[in-house]
């Protein structure tokens, strides 16, 4: 029987547009905030970076809590719409706030304003417009194949979004002045555009009914288990725990690619590479992720081809350090897409080796807790990204770096190299271990088999 259709194109497109709101958020503040605290208020990044570790440690625990409020919510415009249309209004005030720290106020007060700012942000307006936003592709229609596209209309926003930032942003702040000032500008600018796109985006899709939504069929009668109990089954599954690592591990080679500016500023002597790094890593992303249904197909999985992909990133920045040294800025480009290009396949299957993983604990355990995987993933996700931006500014710290000298020591260029050269490759090391020992789907189809044979 043929799925019924409930959305049109538009719907679709208007949907996913909603990731140029969360990416205005998220790409701006996990880009610039360091570089905005240390280099344009003097704040030491040793503290700010101890401040961003504190606050994700809140911000780890609100995606349950917020999943289960829009679950309790019946309004007229659904559960989701209403935390996300008014989840980013507390985004725009939050976001101007992290990058309008008073430059009159004491150095204790500038650092508790950022610290409350950036903590509202991620752990409260921010979370509970993204979750919000994720759960309207399962709220807005049950039809599989508009849910997949709801998904890929999405990530061409957030990836796109994400790319525009941050080759702009630098040259934008200078023709605002380049102060302080300038960069509450910009956040103003961005965050009003943000408004603008998020409340097209809820206006752009309605919810489905709720007595359809709760029609159940027999795939649904599954046993309901609680959290504790599903975070239990959790653990016992080795390829969660992989893809955990995994998650960790791109959040932390994301941080180093981004702390790329400091790098570009004074290594490279030139801050606007920094954009045009980024269309070096994104662009090769996109160009991967059109590419990688058909490969999936043509290597018969997701194992194959993301181990191969993650044996070319780690190749090309390799040859990014040998670059580097040499201080060939284009063959340092070249590298670096080389290297995204093989990053891309993993970025677009990850989902679905996640769906795996699940299956895993329904063969193994003989329990499903499809949501809760997805959920606790998402948290390793903030703990990474948090533990990365800490580290950035721990290690500049560590090497006696000052944002506001016009010279910096050897040391913090030393330092600068090791995490914008070195640190990326290790990572890239790292997942490439787990990936060459994560064939879930292998596995999973032993077991499949054993069964089928009563062993």
């Amino acid at each position: 029987m043929e799925e019924k259709k409930c959305l049109k194109w538009y719907n679709k497109i208007g949907y996913g547009s909603g990731d140029i709101a969360g990416n205005v958020v998220y790409a701006f503040l996990t880009s610039f905030v360091m570089v905005y605290l240390t280099d344009t208020i003097g704040l030491a990044s040793g503290i700010v970076g101890t401040l961003i570790a504190v606050s994700k440690l809140f911000d780890g625990f609100t995606d349950i809590f917020f999943g289960s409020m829009i679950d309790k919510t019946h309004s007229k415009m659904g559960k989701a719409r209403p935390w996300m249309l008014y989840g980013y209004i507390g985004c725009v005030i939050t976001l101007v706030a992290c990058f309008a720290v008073p430059t009159s106020l004491g150095r204790t007060a500038q650092y508790a304003w950022f610290f409350i700012a950036y903590t509202l942000l991620n752990g409260v307006f921010y979370t509970a417009n993204n979750i919000a936003y994720s759960a309207l592709t399962s709220l807005v229609t049950k039809n599989s194949k508009e849910r997949v596209q709801m998904g890929s209309y999405r990530f061409i926003f957030a990836f796109s979004t994400s790319l525009l930032i941050q080759a702009v942003t630098v040259g934008f702040v200078e023709k605002c002045g380049g102060d302080a000032a300038a960069w509450r500008l910009v956040a103003i600018i961005y965050a009003m555009i943000g408004l603008v796109v998020n409340t097209i985006s809820v206006l752009s899709v309605k919810e489905l009914p709720e007595e359809e939504l709760n029609e159940r069929d027999t795939t649904d009668e599954e046993e309901k288990y609680g959290l504790v109990q599903a975070f239990k089954l959790l653990v016992k599954n080795k390829f969660y725990l992989m893809i955990c690592g995994t998650y960790i591990l791109q959040q932390l080679y994301s941080a180093m690619i981004g702390a790329g500016i400091y790098y570009m500023t004074w290594v490279l002597k030139n801050k606007n590479l920094f954009g045009q790094f980024a269309w070096a890593v994104n662009i090769p992303l996109i160009i991967a992720l059109v590419f990688t249904p058909t490969l999936v197909g043509k290597w018969n999985g997701m194992y194959k081809l993301n181990l191969r992909g993650y044996i070319l990133a780690v190749i090309g920045r390799a040859l990014v350090v040998v670059a580097g040294y040499m201080g060939s800025i284009p063959l340092m480009m070249a590298f670096t897409a080389l290297a995204a290009l093989g990053q891309g396949p993993w970025q677009g299957d990850m989902n679905a080796v996640i769906a795996s993983c699940s299956e895993y604990t329904y063969l193994t355990q003989g329990k499903r807790v499809d949501g809760t995987m997805y959920s606790c993933t998402s948290l390793g996700v903030k703990i990474g990204g948090g533990i990365g931006t800490a580290v950035v500014g721990w290690l500049l710290e560590l090497s006696g770096y000052v944002g506001t000298y016009a010279v910096q020591p050897q040391s913090a260029l030393n330092m600068m190299q090791f995490m914008y050269l070195w640190l990326p490759l290790i990572f890239d090391v790292l997942i490439m271990f787990i990936l060459s020992v994560m064939n879930v789907e292998e596995t999973n189809a032993k077991i499949e088999k054993e069964k089928e044979m009563g062993l």
